[in-house]
């Protein structure tokens, strides 16, 4: 699961990421969770055909102190059940 080229540094660039992520379909869903012991997000698209939300990425946060220095996107969502996280959001 090799990190898509996006990485996000530096306050104001995370803050225009994070602004930016609503899509034509609605605003992504987040879940907490962990990679390689750092905090996390998966993020989930809702379906234009159900009242559902489907995987999309997963968030990797760096962390400077109280505050998120780097986001690392994982556009692959195949790697979603190894992280025990659902298939899907209802």
């Amino acid at each position: 699961m090799p990190p898509e080229p996006y990485e996000y540094q530096g306050r104001g660039a995370i803050g225009v990421f994070l602004r930016g992520r609503e899509v034509s379909r609605g605003r992504l869903r987040l879940v907490p969770t962990r990679a390689n012991g750092q905090p996390g997000f998966a993020c989930y698209l809702p379906s234009a055909q159900a009242d559902i939300a489907r995987p999309y990425a997963l968030f990797v946060l760096a962390l400077q102190g109280n505050h998120i220095s780097a986001i690392t996107w994982f556009a692959d969502s195949s790697a979603f059940p190894q992280f025990g996280l659902p298939r899907m959001l209802r």
